[in-house]
């Protein structure tokens, strides 16, 4: 029937296009002019709509009600179920062709269908039709459902103007580059600060290149420690100079300096240098920044001290949410953060306790050790000391670490970071050990995978060293690269595990979640929906011998390598960064009401994109577990 026909008349159809995207982007009279043309069919549940390679597509589909499958009859293969909102047949349009799939209604379903020429008019007056229906997953939905979680997340820190996420780092250079010549003592180097009023020095070799840095912490260092003022600048001096491109955002620039625990950043523009920023010209961007924050904690001298500081986190997160920083920065930040507290309480109990009686390396695994932590984050951690020639020493290392982690996690819960209900910590015995014994246990979860030994690789094999001699992480980093390469078995035990995890989706796409009791309505977004994600780059990456551990930065390798294709990299980036997105966003507002935060979301409180958006990124899952079936020949229903 016709639109006028339609029992809502052109007022239904403009209504529903106004909640569907793109059409939602336009205009009311354009969307009048649409609607108009609109033809409104009913079709019973089991009529085939379109056939492969046979059907000629005549018009956009936009599903008003009902359900409709995509798949290949002659291969037996279904590819979607599209429900409320959804639309088909338009690449079939752009591309000329006919049907690409074979289409199906699932139930009785009403289709709103834009006719062919009138869709082609439509999108030549208004171009965010074409580019919605022609760019990926990725460029549509996501941005948009980004912003609109965006705007729901309150603003509990005045904008200051400037943002670490709009402006790039060249913005803040005042100068060009200011440097001495090598060879220049540390007394003359002072004076030509004094006469800059600068805070750092570049200083150049003969031939002119830059072979270092000189900043006013340095100075203040030689001069507590009694150095010669004669003495060349560059005894001092930090080589080689970090730096960063001028077209980056001030936020990575903070990123970078957090992460290595430096002050200033030379900065490049097509790899010429054309100055110098410092964390202060970042700090005036805002007040509470993360930097002051990280500053705040590298200050303390008490354990005792430390404790509150774990609370300053969140309302700089809301500022950077708000701010529209994605969800895989801002988990980077919160886990550098989380990593100065520890590694700060480490440092002031070896003050206290004494050096230990052997070299020792602290592990974080799980979300800590994926820095992929949010609110919502138990501790997961582990000891790895050297190895003992004799063993008294051995005792001797025992008896200590024993006390020292039996300390350490009862100071780390006082500092935010809740027990693990599980106990793996480096408090429990079989999370701690000498790098021998840490390699002949993996060697044994490999060899001999059984459901524990499964469990507990999955949780390790994502550690990374925090504090310590990071050596010996290094060291049982290269081992567990070299046992897993060519142990097929318990890969593909691994791979198989990872198939349980299956998206939280009835047939018809709706949400699977708890129905009844106290978490009636909602589903833990982690474990039904992140997971699948961290599972997936973790066995791949084993595979692959790639050591990183944060589930993007192993996607990134994966693709880098060549072992996923560039769709699927995409779609599974931007799905599991809406997903952290979500979660983030979710556990900020629980602390904002006062409620302690957990993985628990009701879809039913989100907006319809919000929903579609939801499902696209769940049903990413089911392209993976193609991957890993392929990969490690699975041939699990």
């Amino acid at each position: 029937m016709n639109a006028g026909d339609h029992p809502a008349g052109y007022a239904g159809i403009i209504e529903f296009l106004q909640d569907t995207l793109p059409f939602s982007e336009l205009d009311k009279p354009s969307l009048t002019r649409i609607a108009r043309h609109c033809l409104v069919d009913f079709y019973p549940a089991g009529t085939r709509l379109l056939r492969r390679g046979i059907s000629e597509v005549d018009g956009l589909y936009l599903i008003q009600k009902g359900a409709i499958r995509l798949f290949h009859e002659d291969e037996g293969t279904l590819v979607d179920i599209r429900t409320d909102g959804a639309s088909l047949g338009a690449l079939s349009l752009f591309n000329g062709e006919k049907s690409a799939l074979d289409a199906e209604t699932v139930e009785d379903t009403f289709v709103i269908k834009i006719p062919r020429d009138k869709f082609f008019e439509a999108a030549h007056h208004n171009p965010i039709i074409a580019r919605f229906y022609l760019k990926s997953f990725a460029d549509t939905y996501l941005s948009k459902a980004f912003e609109e979680i965006r705007c729901k997340t309150p603003v509990l820190v005045e904008d200051t103007g400037m943002h670490l996420f709009s402006h790039p780092v060249g913005s803040l250079v005042a100068r060009e580059p200011l440097s001495i010549p090598f060879g220049l003592t540390i007394q003359a180097m002072a004076k030509e600060m004094i006469r800059h009023n600068t805070g750092s020095l570049l200083i150049r070799e003969p031939s002119g290149e830059i072979c270092g840095i000189v900043t006013d912490m340095d100075l203040r260092k030689a001069m507590a420690l009694g150095l010669d003022l004669q003495a060349p600048a560059e005894t001092i001096m930090s080589t080689p100079v970090e730096s960063i491109d001028a077209s980056a955002v001030c936020f990575d620039a903070l990123l970078s300096m957090m992460a290595k625990n430096i002050h200033h950043l030379a900065v490049k523009t097509n790899d010429q240098l054309v100055g110098v920023i410092s964390s202060h010209d970042i700090m005036l961007l805002q007040g509470r920044s993360p930097l002051s924050v990280f500053r705040e904690i590298a200050s303390q001298t008490t354990i005792e001290g430390l404790y509150p500081l774990h609370a300053s986190i969140p309302p700089v997160v809301r500022t950077l949410v708000q701010q529209g920083a994605k969800a895989g920065n801002i988990t980077r930040m919160i886990s550098i953060l989380n990593d100065q507290i520890i590694s700060r309480v480490v440092e002031l109990m070896l003050k206290d306790l004494g050096p230990p009686p052997v070299k020792f390396c602290l592990l974080l695994m799980g979300s800590e050790g994926r820095r992929e932590q949010t609110f919502a984050t138990d501790q997961d951690n582990a000891l790895v000391m050297e190895n003992c020639q004799v063993d008294f020493l051995e005792r001797a290392a025992e008896t200590y670490f024993s006390a020292f982690t039996e300390r350490l996690i009862e100071h780390l819960i006082k500092c935010g970071f809740p027990r693990c209900p599980g106990e793996i910590m480096a408090s429990n015995p079989q999370w701690r050990g000498t790098l021998e014994t840490w390699k002949t246990r993996v060697t044994t979860w490999v060899s001999t995978p059984e459901p524990e030994r499964v469990l507990a690789s999955s949780v390790f094999f994502d550690f990374r060293g925090m504090v310590g001699h990071k050596e010996l992480a290094r060291n049982l980093r290269q081992h567990v690269t070299q046992i897993c390469t060519g142990q097929d078995l318990f890969l593909r035990y691994l791979a198989a595990d990872c198939l349980k995890s299956r998206p939280p989706l009835t047939f018809f796409k709706g949400f699977i979640v708890e129905k009844d009791g106290q978490h009636k309505n909602t589903l833990d977004i982690k474990t039904r929906g992140m997971l699948p994600f961290m599972d997936f780059a973790r066995v791949m990456a084993l595979y692959y011998g790639i050591r990183e551990t944060n589930t993007l930065g192993r996607l990134d390798q994966l693709h880098q390598e060549g072992h996923i294709s560039r769709d699927l990299y995409h779609e599974a980036r931007e799905a599991f960064e809406f997903l952290l997105h979500v979660r983030l966003v979710h556990q900020l507002e629980q602390m904002e009401q006062g409620v302690s935060p957990d993985n628990r979301i009701d879809p039913g409180l989100l907006s319809a994109l919000e929903k579609r958006t939801l499902r696209e990124a769940f049903g990413v899952t089911t392209a993976l577990h193609g991957v890993l079936r392929e990969v490690f020949r699975l041939n699990l229903g």
